[in-house]
């Protein structure tokens, strides 16, 4: 585990190579959950900056995978926060999940054998507070706004502060080193989606870059965004 304090009021906090954001203002908002068994380490670093977790008011998701909604439950066992993620990736048949192979895994879960393994793996509509739609803002470090990003998973977000020109991508885009790569094909539901989803987000002011997993990128990250889009074809070359 360990914390990295991002701009003053926004830490990085990465546990298991997963990474969850804390933004602490009046109250305290958390996006991502991390994996199961995450929260520990979280509310750790909530109490080294001298707060309580029972401050935490809202959660964001950036998108419903296990990896970063795993930890809710046990964020619920000290606090009482409102749940936001968008609409698609939680109102979904209960023959399918947003994974690949979703259609197949889902008919799977609706067995008896394997029913039980279906809440781990996804939220239902029940859990979430806030069903996003995409456009929404929130008043959050200057301002938040939520941008649709589909083709990890159909209702992928990144959330943007434009005051500090900052963008979390959640696993809409991933990296190596400091190079911005598509999210892999075996772990999303839609690439030719997740190119039109990076056409709308490299055309945006960004001066620090946050992923899902792994370090900021903090050394033009706009030109990353540009280099990726023109290389995938989904922007001309300047």
């Amino acid at each position: 585990m360990y914390t990295l304090e991002i701009i003053p009021g926004l830490y990085q906090i990465t546990v298991r190579y997963t990474n969850m954001f804390l933004i602490t203002e009046r109250s305290l908002t958390l996006i991502d959950a991390g994996f199961r068994g995450s929260m520990p380490y979280v509310f750790e670093t909530i109490h080294k900056l001298g707060r309580e977790p029972a401050e935490i008011g809202l959660v964001i998701l950036t998108h419903n995978h296990l990896d970063h909604t795993g930890g809710l439950d046990e964020l619920r066992t000290l606090a009482s926060p409102r749940v936001a993620a968008h609409r698609a990736d939680v109102h979904i048949p209960e023959d399918t999940i947003p994974y690949p192979g979703g259609n197949y895994i889902g008919k799977l879960l609706k067995t008896p054998v394997f029913s039980r393994l279906r809440r781990h793996l996804v939220l239902d509509g029940d859990s979430i507070d806030i069903k996003l739609e995409g456009g929404e803002t929130f008043d959050i470090l200057g301002g938040l706004q939520i941008v649709p990003v589909p083709g990890h998973t159909p209702g992928s977000i990144s959330l943007y502060f434009p005051v500090h020109k900052i963008l979390v991508v959640g696993d809409a885009l991933a990296k190596r080193r400091n190079v911005v790569f598509m999210p892999r094909k075996t772990v999303s539901t839609d690439l030719k989606e997740a190119a039109n989803s990076l056409r709308k987000i490299a055309g945006m002011e960004v001066k620090i870059l946050l992923f899902g997993h792994g370090r900021p990128i903090t050394v033009d990250p706009q030109g990353s965004l540009k280099r990726l889009a023109e290389k995938l074809g989904v922007v001309q070359k300047e």
